[in-house]
């Protein structure tokens, strides 16, 4: 009709140098809560990686099948949790979804399995996707693990044998609600146990990261005298487990009862010295026969140990520290998103009640970027003056 201009599309917004979408959903139906998670990122652009946090419940595989169809383009892994993070908020069986791209970001990944070979063979294959990358100015590697798989620091070294010193690593041990049962990993359409997914971050712009943990020691510094992979038999010559139990002198229940003891350790962990830092390691058990501790991740021998506790105070404190020293590490570049890995141990120390302020906390510290993550099994970060595997910490990772 004349004089009746056709309607124009609007253009598609510019799509900046990077950016980072989260989206999340509680609801019970694998497909209803990734329907919900999908739609809530709100994408005006197709991601180069997305991650995906997800309860237990759901059904990692199927859920890697969908978005890998929908996104042909996106490099997508995961893994379950012990609890999610999004936007600001401490989640609890949910789905999370974490997607990061721009036209100034490159991602690669690849997966390994510990299967007759162990976990540092598996890293060694997952962080070989780093040769794949054609790299720009900032690198970092982020590491899934199967936290029930062994001795986490072997993920660290078959990590570090791939990246060597100057790509920092970050990342955390996959949960499962503290079932102790079996944890998942997500690589494309695949989901398995005993794995280590790696995806590798090279951008133009900066990446940061922080590490803190907000653990005391309360005691003398002692030698680790005898220890074998996770388990540590003795300190200064005397049955770790001995002097454990008589330095902190706990109920009844927790010398006699496996359950009250693990709860006793979530909030009493061991700390030992490297370089000028503490790094923590948590403690899952114990084994009577040899009266020593059964640890998540090796303690050397010869190591200077110490055994520590931490209130609400110190760690909320250490959460700010954390989320702020990788924003800092961005210069003047603003975030435009973290990636979060909190032991599940943390989350104990804050209860129900008071969880959602460290989340917030985090939040204030970084303008409000989005951000997401999960509660984990341990963490990893390896960058200068961090050594590798932790427990009880915090590990922020901000995207400039």
């Amino acid at each position: 009709m004349a004089g009746v201009s056709p309607a124009r599309e609007s253009p598609l917004p510019t799509q900046p140098e990077s950016w980072v979408c989260v989206g999340s959903s509680v609801l019970e139906d694998d497909h209803e809560a990734l329907e919900q998670a999908f739609t809530s990122l709100n994408l005006a652009h197709s991601p180069q990686l997305l991650i995906a946090f997800a309860a237990p419940r759901y059904n990692l595989e199927q859920l890697g099948g969908i978005l890998s169809d929908r996104l042909p383009d996106c490099a997508v892994i995961g893994c379950t949790t012990s609890g999610e993070i999004a936007a600001g908020s401490a989640l609890t069986q949910s789905l999370v979804l974490w997607a990061l791209g721009g036209t100034g970001v490159r991602v690669s990944t690849g997966c390994g399995q510990s299967d007759g070979q162990g976990l540092r063979q598996a890293a060694v294959e997952a962080a070989g996707c780093l040769e794949k990358l054609e790299r720009r100015k900032h690198t970092v590697m982020v590491l899934l693990s199967d936290g029930l798989g062994g001795d986490q620091m072997e993920v660290v070294r078959g990590a570090y044998d791939a990246a060597n010193i100057d790509v920092p690593l970050v990342g955390g041990c996959a949960g499962d609600y503290l079932a102790m049962r079996q944890t998942r990993q997500l690589h494309g359409r695949r989901a398995m146990s005993g794995a280590v997914v790696a995806a590798a971050i090279t951008s133009d712009r900066p990446l940061g990261v922080g590490v803190s943990h907000g653990w005391t020691p309360t005691s003398e510094p002692m030698l680790v005298t005898e220890s074998r992979n996770t388990l540590l038999t003795s300190l200064d010559d005397q049955p770790a487990l001995d002097v454990y139990l008589n330095f902190f002198d706990p109920p009844p229940a927790v010398r006699e009862d496996p359950q009250a003891f693990a709860d006793f350790a979530a909030v009493h962990p061991i700390g030992i010295r490297r370089r000028d830092r503490i790094e923590m390691r948590h403690i899952t058990g114990f084994d009577l026969s040899q009266r020593a501790l059964v640890m998540v991740a090796e303690v050397p021998q010869g190591a200077l140990a110490f055994l520590t506790q931490g209130d609400y105070s110190s760690v909320l404190e250490a959460a700010a520290e954390s989320a702020s020293s990788a924003v800092e590490a961005l210069g003047e570049t603003k975030p435009a998103g973290l990636l979060l890995f909190d032991c599940v141990s943390r989350r104990s120390i804050f209860g129900e009640r008071h969880v959602q302020e460290e989340t917030e906390l985090i939040s204030r510290c970084s303008g409000g970027a989005p951000m997401a993550g999960f509660y984990t099994y341990g963490e990893i970060a390896r960058t200068k003056g961090s050594g590798g595997f932790h427990n009880q910490t915090l590990v922020t990772l901000a995207i400039g």
